[in-house]
């Protein structure tokens, strides 16, 4: 992506709103007490001290150690912005510590170290052993990068990764290894060339060679030209592949070639070369931002390449973090003392199969409703697919108890991929589905109030991810100085439409009477009905969307909540298949997506509404790609209590069970039954809920609300929603706390029950 003026702005803003950086550090252990003081420090902490001083390998049990990452660099090759310094290399190391925290749970401390002399670095490095469970160098320029790696690698007991060569080489392996597969080659026979010779490219041709490879058909290219016997100044792993050859630049070595390989710089690969590949070749253009050549132009001249980038805009992206932070968490799993070439290589057969293996349902709604099938697009699965760390820490901790490098081995991978399944949805992946199939159709999404700055900002965010067509109701001026002020980068003219009540007669006029005709005899008159269209927000896209002027409407995030609805349910009512209208609202906490129904709209719910709020809201959990498991929650479990709360909850289990048999649920039962699954167990031996149930009914509105706001604010969990259910078109009213982030997440929902609505139609 570009980076124009308004994009660095964001970026800046991201980095230093609304605190700077992008880590934190939390404590695991309560600290509420004078004991819990004594326990974590003195005197209880000695009895920690005393047992790591007599056996070193304690400290894998009493300290985070055994999950605990050095991201460690010297900035001397930054990204694309080379030797800028340990300094201004800290928001890469930072961001690189969210990657491994947000999708494999690992904590990071980064550290930068302004020592660009090798050995006194290797010191630095090597001194921090007891500290971390393993070392992730990053952006430490070549050749020294290669001798640092190597010397800590002799000197620690623990993992040393450099990412950006291995990293790289496993991804690059993995697309090779399927790309020969539907190519019809054989890994021993192809030949390849390189643009590009430093660490990364040679990182990758030796894995290749380690898999294969005849070093003979290689040939490296660099800026000087082709890496040949007889050139001066060769580094020791380019000495390796200089080849006696008479040639001197790409387009010389270029002849029959089968895979192109290209780690330097933009635009160095030129169309007119293109006829010189062999039949179907492979061509892996890794420059970023901008490849050795781009797949359009690839397309035109050779049809039968599979090609492969570094983009997210492009089909086979080669993204380091489809590795490293799974190769990282199954190696500290373990107790790895080192990332060896048996791992290495099972975290590229993990990946390759991944994107072999036929998707399940889930993994389908992870990809927005249709995962991608094995074939020259899709060679390599993406970074956000849920699969990746149930594949390959597997397979890596596997590798390493086979290699001899294990010092915990994991004696049940059965139980130890269970255990994996807490990092597949958090966060950020919670809503990846629901994005991916907004991304899919263009929706038209009406905003009631389009002059909030919440609004504007997640606007902005829905069109450059092209999720929506926005409709904003507001009075032109305001939104336009608003945008003006904030920066904002959206046309007023093209990407978006400013619809005003009290102005645009042309579109609202025609309105006014079906909206008299609808509340007519909720006493409305006429004159009071025309001054709530052009008066209230939400009424207004509430009737755009009953017109179908607009597809799905986002109202509310000011004043009351309920009084909102009151204006949207006589305009937009329920489907005629369900009895009542409920709200479904989620909270990301660190253990993962807990779902809690219902949390606005019904007080007191008969056992018959319990249940069908129960179905929907099942049938909406799994539109995040997660199978729901449901606990139908009171106060009494399993029968101990025959008051009218819990007899409902009894009864709802039953004809939940008799709709949707095949939904994991059980019932009545205890908040802490519901999420702790030997509590449960003691309380009934046969449960057909297992583990730690994701969706809580509640018995009424109280119980239901003030679970969700107190666990909001106790967890300072992220909230999703609330989610309407049984509407008879997408309309969703958020709350007055809602973010601007909130908003993306409900609209992006929104668009994907459009999708679905229009998917029954057909």
């Amino acid at each position: 992506m570009a980076m124009d003026d308004d994009f660095r702005k964001a970026a800046l803003d991201y980095h230093r709103l609304p605190r700077p950086g992008k880590l934190a550090i939390e404590a695991t252990k309560r600290m509420a007490s004078q004991r819990d003081l004594a326990l974590a420090y003195s005197p209880g902490v000695a009895a920690a001290c005393e047992e790591i001083s007599a056996n070193p390998d304690n400290a894998w049990l009493y300290t985070a150690r055994a999950n605990l990452v050095g991201v460690i660099s010297n900035g001397t090759a930054v990204l694309g912005l080379g030797n800028i310094g340990a300094l201004a290399g800290k928001p890469v190391m930072e961001g690189k510590a969210v990657l491994f925290k947000k999708f494999a749970g690992i904590d990071v401390f980064d550290i930068e170290v302004d020592e660009q002399d090798p050995d006194r670095f290797v010191e630095v490095v090597a001194a921090l052993e007891p500290t971390f469970g393993a070392i992730n160098l990053e952006d430490i320029k070549a050749p020294e990068c290669f001798a640092i790696e190597e010397k800590l690698r002799a000197r620690m007991a623990i993992p040393v990764f450099h990412d950006d060569q291995h990293g790289t080489a496993i991804t690059v392996a993995a697309a090779v290894r399927n790309a020969l597969v539907l190519q019809g080659k054989q890994l021993a026979d192809v030949k390849l060339v390189t643009s590009g010779a430093g660490a990364a490219a040679t990182a990758c041709v030796d894995l290749l060679v380690a898999m294969g490879l005849r070093i003979e058909n290689v040939t490296l290219t660099d800026i000087k030209g082709v890496v040949h016997a007889g050139r001066e100044g060769l580094e020791p792993r380019m000495l390796r592949y200089a080849r006696e050859t008479d040639a001197r630049t790409l387009p010389d070595v270029l002849e029959g070639a089968d895979i192109f390989m290209g780690l330097s710089a933009p635009r160095v690969l030129k169309a007119e070369w293109l006829g010189k590949f062999a039949p179907n070749p492979i061509i892996l253009a890794l420059a970023n931002p901008e490849p050795e050549i781009l797949p359009e132009a690839v397309r035109q001249v050779r049809p039968d390449a599979i090609m492969a980038t570094g983009r997210s805009d492009y089909p086979n992206q080669v993204n380091n973090v489809l590795c490293f932070p799974f190769i990282f968490r199954g190696a500290l799993d373990c107790g790895a003392i080192t990332i060896n070439e048996a791992m290495k290589l099972a975290a590229v057969e993990a990946i390759a199969e991944l994107a072999r293996v036929e998707a399940s349902e889930v993994v389908a709604a992870a990809y927005g409703g249709a995962a991608p099938v094995f074939g020259a697009d899709y060679i390599i699965p993406k970074p956000f697919d849920p699969r990746l760390i149930l594949q390959i820490a597997p397979a890596v901790a596997r590798a390493a108890m086979e290699s001899g490098v294990a010092r915990r081995p994991i004696g049940d991978f059965d139980a130890y991929r269970l255990e994996l399944e807490r990092f597949v949805f958090r966060s950020g992946q919670l809503m990846r589905p629901v994005f991916e199939v907004a991304k899919k159709t263009a929706t038209r999404i009406v905003y009631a109030e389009g002059e909030d700055e919440r609004v504007l900002r997640a606007v902005q965010t829905l069109l450059d991810d092209r999720m929506a067509e926005p409709i904003l109701i507001g009075r032109r001026a305001v939104i336009a100085q608003r945008v003006r002020d904030m920066g904002l980068r959206m046309d007023l003219e093209q990407s978006v439409r400013v619809l005003d009540p009290a102005v645009d007669e042309a579109v609202f006029a025609s309105l006014a009477g079906e909206y008299q005709r609808l509340v007519g005899r909720r006493g409305a008159p006429p004159d009071a009905a025309a001054r709530r269209l052009r008066n209230r927000a939400t009424v207004a896209a509430a009737m755009l969307l009953h017109a179908g002027q607009a597809d799905a409407a986002i109202c509310g995030g000011s004043g009351d909540w309920w009084r909102h609805m009151l204006y949207v349910i006589p305009i937009i009512p329920k489907r005629p298949e369900v009895s009542r209208i409920y709200a479904l609202s989620c909270l990301i906490l660190p253990a993962g997506a807990l779902f809690i129904c219902d949390t606005y709209m019904n007080v007191d719910p008969t056992a018959e509404q319990v249940a069908e709020m129960t179905v929907l809201a099942a049938e909406a959990v799994r539109g995040f790609g997660i199978v729901p498991k449901a606990a139908l929650l009171s106060h009494s479990s399993f029968g101990a209590s025959n008051s009218p709360s819990a007899r409902k909850m009894r009864a709802a289990l039953g004809l939940v069970r008799a709709r949707a048999p095949e939904l994991e649920i059980d019932g009545e039962m205890h908040a802490d039954a519901a999420l702790i699954e030997s509590i449960r167990n003691r309380a009934v031996p046969d449960s057909r809920l297992t583990g730690t149930a994701n969706l809580l009914v509640m018995p009424g509105l109280d119980a239901a609300n003030i679970a969700y706001n107190l666990l909001k604010a106790a967890a300072d969990a992220q909230p999703v929603g609330p989610i309407m259910l049984g509407m008879s078109k997408p309309i969703h009213v958020v709350v007055p706390s809602v973010t601007a982030r909130g908003i993306v997440n409900v609209s992006a929902i929104a668009a994907g029950e459009v999708q679905a609505m229009r998917a029954k139609r057909e």
